[in-house]
């Protein structure tokens, strides 16, 4: 079975921590061992050089009544084998019990080999060996006597001593890292689904999202790269949410579009073929619906010319033009509906003359949009005020306008495709919601920047900057 991610985390690092418990036991014990050997080998060198030193005072030179008396209390106090050995390994004296009863033992039986003779003598590293008599492993120490000849005192003892000692310190390592170890997987636990949690909700939302749900939000918990990207995902489900509202808007607003035009044509059409329309009025019927069908045709075009342009299809045919005659022959061709408005319009006649090498076209549309937009929106007897000018390599444009302004809350939003503003207005109502983010799509076709600024029941203003001289590039 697949693990969750839940399940997959906590089992590394359930692994982590056991596999570093056991890395330090390891450490811990190989750093013991060698604390106990050593102590070990430090006593038993100790004890043989004690020894040697009685030995070595003695008048008479007597191996056996020097050695065996404190040879026996030394052995019994450090728990080790203690005996004497010629220049060839040979044990010649020992301190054990059977020795004394019947002067032979089972060291006697045995021959220590030069080369560990020579390692213990050595002393420079603890000697752990068998020496061919033991099973098991025995710590070593040995030191030399020089009296009629040599002789050397040996001293051993088993590691079971040693080996105790670690089952004993392993044992209280279990037990005392038992409570630390829990604690770590109850952190563990908690630390995993804490991180796991968010992550499911975001799939579960996303879920829901593919299916067409976008209420599901995920809680911010923490401030932390989780908390950051659950409140990037709320963010993107919120936009997400604007988008598909705005979809459904622009779906529900080019059908009424359609349809509201087919209509009128196909009723005057079937009117003119049944009769129904005296024939003396085709003319006039047939020029509406002339007027209609350029009217569908316009809207195509502009979404076509979007798409266009965000695909990056469209090619700027780049000609040097004056960008101020042209805000005036826009302005011009509004005349009617500024003075219906009874609009002042003011800074038209002082426009500095600026020429700009761009897309006449692509550029005349943004003008005429904006233009558009601040007639629709200029508040009864308001004002519409222009200003052109140069700085460094740019031309800047800005188009201001009274009336009831954009809520603070809306400014991101007003560039954005399908955005309409109060939909309550007639003329709002008509619109697709396209000519700002047309507006916008241009600019930036054209390396510009285009912004909005507003206060609510006075103005409402934008500004379009564009280079003077772009290349095609």
């Amino acid at each position: 079975m697949r693990l969750r991610l839940f399940k997959r985390y906590f089992l590394v690092m359930g692994i982590t921590i056991c596999a570093s418990l056991f890395v330090i036991l390891m450490l811990l014990s190989v750093v013991l061992n060698n604390y106990a050997v050593n102590n070990t080998y430090k006593s038993l060198k100790q004890s043989c050089v004690q020894v040697a030193d009685t030995v070595s005072q003695s008048s008479d030179g007597d191996m056996t009544g020097e050695f065996l008396p404190i040879s026996r209390a030394l052995s019994s106090v450090i728990g080790a084998d203690m005996f004497v050995t010629d220049e060839n390994g040979t044990v010649l004296v020992c301190a054990c019990d059977e020795w004394q009863k019947e002067a032979k033992c089972l060291h006697s039986s045995y021959i220590i080999p030069k080369e560990v003779i020579t390692r213990a003598v050595d002393g420079k590293r603890p000697v752990v060996d068998n020496l061919d008599m033991y099973i098991n492993p025995y710590c070593v120490a040995a030191n030399s006597v020089d009296a009629d000849k040599t002789y050397y005192i040996f001293a051993t003892a088993p590691m079971e001593q040693v080996e105790g000692l670690m089952r004993t310190m392993t044992k209280l390592f279990v037990r005392v890292a038992i409570i630390p170890v829990l604690i770590m997987f109850c952190l563990s636990i908690f630390i995993t689904y804490r991180m796991a949690k968010p992550l499911k909700n975001m799939s579960d939302a996303a879920k829901a999202m593919a299916k067409g749900d976008f209420s599901k939000r995920i809680p911010v918990t923490s401030d932390d790269e989780i908390g950051e990207l659950a409140a990037s995902f709320n963010m993107m489900t919120n936009s997400l949410s604007r988008l598909e509202t705005m979809r459904r808007g622009f779906v529900s607003s080019v059908s009424h579009e359609l349809r509201t035009p087919m209509t009128t044509i196909s009723g005057f059409i079937d009117g003119i073929l049944d009769g129904t329309i005296p024939k003396d009025k085709h003319q006039y019927y047939l020029s509406i619906v002339s007027s209609e069908v350029k009217r569908l045709s316009r809207l195509v075009n502009g979404m076509l010319d979007i798409s266009k342009l965000e695909s990056g299809e469209v090619e700027l045919k780049k000609e040097s033009f004056s960008i101020s005659e042209m805000v005036c022959s826009i302005v011009i061709g509004q005349e009617q509906r500024v003075e219906n408005g009874n609009f002042e319009i003011e800074g038209l006649d002082s426009l500095s003359d600026a020429t700009i090498t761009a897309d006449r076209d692509l550029i005349h549309q943004v003008v005429y949009n904006l233009v558009d937009n601040a007639i629709k929106f200029t508040n009864d007897g308001g004002k519409i005020s222009f200003t052109l000018s140069q700085e460094n390599d740019n031309i800047i444009f800005v188009i201001k306008n009274t009336g009831d302004g954009i809520p603070e809350s809306e400014l991101p939003f007003v560039f954005e495709r399908f955005y309409k503003g109060d939909k309550s207005r007639s003329d709002i109502k008509n619109s697709l919601g396209l000519g700002l983010y047309l507006v916008k799509t241009i600019v930036l076709a054209h390396r510009g920047q285009v912004s909005v600024a507003s206060r609510q029941g006075q103005f409402t203003a934008f500004k379009v900057i564009l280079p003077k001289g772009e290349s095609n590039g």
